[in-house]
């Protein structure tokens, strides 16, 4: 009999998860391990060896810990959820001129209800993952909050994660540092993970062409975009490009124009397919729209709020004052932010703790002296 019950841990073959899985292993949990095959890269027409979680020696090494601490490890094949989810998402976006982030999307319709619906399967009370963040419970909320270690601190990307499902999750890195973690793997004797390279790529474009990806996936699209103008923040035609679908706001490398100064992606237009390139102040934003929301913190949002607001993972934060209107959230910045690009995720701090998040819909400029919406920009 365990300890603390039944417990099942995603594996995805690196170090954070299988130490993850050591801690709770050694704390008196019955762990089961399971490791998720997500994507068949050779499906995708990529370029590269097959790398990171869903690989075959992502699988072996999540299983070799498993089998050396003697507790269950099985392989999860949810290609087709995935695929709906994720890989449909990330193309459906770039299509309407947004930029996706899928790594919310995967850790929300992926690692928690798919993992939810087979520990239940599994009789196992909770899952674990090795993100670093925390969960705590106040007053009758699940809060997520940032790790400790905040150069890899994940809480961005949790904001989409239910309440019920928070309630049932663990994260045993979220104390801890990534230091702390590779001590930890060598001190049990795991030096093939503590040696192994980490991927900070999309797990099902490993070879970053996100642009020949997207062309794979949707037959004829190359061809219906080819062609739309490049214009400057004035309506000017200043050349031609690949197609809106193929850049994103704030892009600069990549564009194929030379134009004497840098010039940044500033608006994309998907019903004229046009795009708009501007100078690096040209990014500049004070106010947004964010829906779908999911809240941690609070039940509502009934009055306004300070937070510090992200824009996108590596975002330090900019404090801005929010409220709620029905299912969104405005925003107005105390200062300026550069390149808000709608679709991706918006996600409201007050300290250290996850107020909640959601989707960038559009972003704006504000009158200075009133104060009020003025320029709907994107």
């Amino acid at each position: 009999m365990s300890k603390h019950g039944r417990i099942l841990v995603a594996m995805s073959g690196g170090i954070d998860s299988s130490v993850a899985a050591v801690m709770l292993h050694e704390e008196g949990y019955e762990v089961v391990g399971m490791t998720m095959k997500t994507w068949d890269y050779a499906s995708s027409g990529g370029t590269k060896k097959e790398t990171g979680c869903c690989s075959l020696d992502s699988i072996n090494d999540a299983r070799n810990v498993a089998v050396s601490l003697g507790f269950p490890h099985y392989i999860l094949d949810i290609r087709n959820e995935f695929g709906d989810a994720v890989i449909d998402y990330f193309t459906g976006e770039y299509i309407e001129g947004r930029t996706p982030n899928p790594c919310v999307m995967c850790n929300t319709h992926i690692k928690w209800d798919a993992l939810l619906r087979r520990a239940d399967k599994l009789d196992c009370e909770f899952i674990a993952t090795g993100h670093y963040a925390n969960i705590r419970e106040e007053n009758g909320r699940h809060i997520i909050s940032k790790g400790a270690d905040t150069w890899k601190d994940q809480s961005y990307v949790l904001w989409g994660v239910s309440q019920e499902s928070l309630a049932r999750t663990k994260l045993p890195l979220g104390h801890l540092t990534k230091a702390r973690i590779r001590e930890m793997a060598t001190e049990r004797g795991f030096m093939d993970l503590v040696n192994k390279s980490e991927s900070y790529e999309i797990c099902f474009v490993p070879d970053n062409d996100y642009r020949g990806f997207i062309k794979r996936r949707v037959e004829g699209l190359e061809e219906r975009v080819k062609g739309g103008n490049f214009l400057d923040t004035d309506g000017k035609i200043l050349g031609k490009h690949e197609g809106y679908p193929f850049y994103t706001i704030g892009q600069r490398k990549g564009l194929g124009i030379a134009l004497g100064y840098p010039a940044f992606v500033t608006e994309i237009r998907k019903e004229t397919n046009e795009v708009v390139l501007g100078r690096d102040k040209d990014l500049e934003r004070d106010g947004m729209v964010v829906g779908q929301l999911n809240l941690s913190k609070y039940a509502s949002i009934d009055n306004p709020i300070e937070t510090i607001t992200k824009v996108r993972y590596k975002d330090a934060g900019t404090p801005a004052t929010i409220w709620q209107e029905g299912n969104k959230i405005k925003a107005h910045f105390h200062d300026a932010v550069s390149g808000i690009a709608p679709g991706q995720a918006a996600v409201f701090y007050e300290g250290d703790d996850v107020v909640g998040g959601g989707w960038i819909m559009k972003s704006f400029k504000q009158d200075a002296t009133s104060g009020i919406f003025m320029a709907e920009v994107n």
